[in-house]
């Protein structure tokens, strides 16, 4: 046989434990936030108009778009629709935009621990310089919510051989990043299973607006499509839909009137919805862990 990925086996979803999920609901739906913060001129980084010069102020200027006005008006916009929202946070946002995290924080926003910049890879460090990564994330989460982070996802999806154990280890409940599955899978690790919430690797403005060039009303009707294809094949089974956003790309005035079209076409046939979080999502797996594979 071929060499495979280590952390998963093969488990067709025609052959899955049968539930619901919390009041008699279908189809799990989370929107995620991602709230960046980048190194000036070091590093990684999302540009609208790659090869720009340098000093480059017109991308960076793009991105601090995002913190200084688009977060707020999608968290704000969400709050009115009552839907929950969860923010991919670089903890370096707490000091370079504090009234933004507050702002979240006063709005019940869950956060998901998302590296200390954007700028950073976990791509090339040896297991000692990872975990303590991981633990300086953890903790700056901790001083300033008051708990730990049940939740990682890293900048730019980048894992090493070690980054599924070194998560375990250091207590993070759950990591998103993954796409092979609409429900929630279980990952091996030396320190035992941690799960693996399903993550819109697709259904994502960063990788379909910015990536592939689509336009704001191409990604809300993948959104609707997504949506309406996966409530009538969750009549079978309790299935995930993540969608994955940015302040600075869907916090721009024409993109977020998009995604609310797209939100309100999934208000209006909700009867089946669960509009969650992926901590919830994670807290019913681990309190029946036998549901996931």
């Amino acid at each position: 046989m071929l060499p495979s990925q280590p952390r998963y086996a093969f488990h067709p979803i025609t052959e899955r434990p049968d539930y619901r999920w919390p009041g008699d609901k279908t189809l799990a739906v989370y929107f995620v936030l991602g709230v960046e913060e980048y190194v000036f001129g070091e590093g990684m980084t999302e540009d609208l108009f790659p090869g720009a010069s340098k000093p480059d102020y017109a991308n960076t200027s793009w991105r601090d778009y995002g913190n200084r006005v688009g977060a707020f008006r999608i968290i704000e916009r969400f709050g009115k629709e009552n839907l929950p929202l969860s923010l991919l946070l670089n903890t370096e946002v707490y000091d370079h935009a504090p009234q933004l995290t507050e702002f979240a924080r006063a709005n019940g926003c869950e956060v998901i621990a998302h590296g200390l910049t954007n700028s950073d890879t976990l791509t090339g460090r040896d297991e000692t310089s990872e975990a303590a990564y991981l633990k300086q994330v953890a903790e700056a989460v901790t001083a300033h919510e008051g708990s730990a982070p049940m939740g990682w996802s890293s900048p730019w999806l980048a894992h090493t051989d070690a980054t599924a154990d070194l998560l375990k280890e250091a207590g993070y409940s759950y990591v998103l990043d993954l796409g092979m599955d609409d429900q929630p899978v279980w990952l091996a690790t030396r320190a035992g299973p941690l799960l693996c919430v399903p993550y819109g690797l697709e259904l994502n403005d960063s990788t379909t607006i910015i990536g592939r060039q689509a336009s704001a009303t191409d990604f809300s009707g993948m959104i609707i499509d997504q949506f309406d294809e996966m409530l009538e094949a969750s009549e079978a089974q309790p299935l995930v839909m993540p969608v994955v956003i940015h302040s600075f790309i869907s916090g721009q005035p024409f993109r977020l009137r998009a995604l609310r079209r797209a939100i309100d076409h999934m208000t209006r046939n909700s009867d089946r919805v669960w509009f969650t979080t992926p901590d919830r999502i994670a807290r019913m797996m681990l309190d029946r862990p036998e549901l996931a594979v």
